[in-house]
């Protein structure tokens, strides 16, 4: 399966990834803004367990937000 464009893992080769995500009290949220924040998704590889990439789920919260 593919996630945004990857199609296996880049440290072991394995093409099985999974979907997993931070939520509650680890949410990120924005500097200088009051805001709930998004939580945080990743792709990560089913063997060997290497996050490949990772994702707020509601980037337009972190809008205004450039220091």
């Amino acid at each position: 399966m593919q996630y945004r464009g990857v199609s296996a893992c880049p440290k072991c080769g394995e093409t099985e990834l999974g979907l997993g995500k931070h939520s509650g009290y680890a949410v990120m949220q924005p500097v200088n803004k009051m805001s709930f924040g998004s939580d945080v998704e990743y792709i990560i590889c089913t063997n060997c367990g290497y996050i490949i990439e990772g994702y707020v789920k509601k980037p337009e919260k972190f809008k205004g937000t450039i220091y």
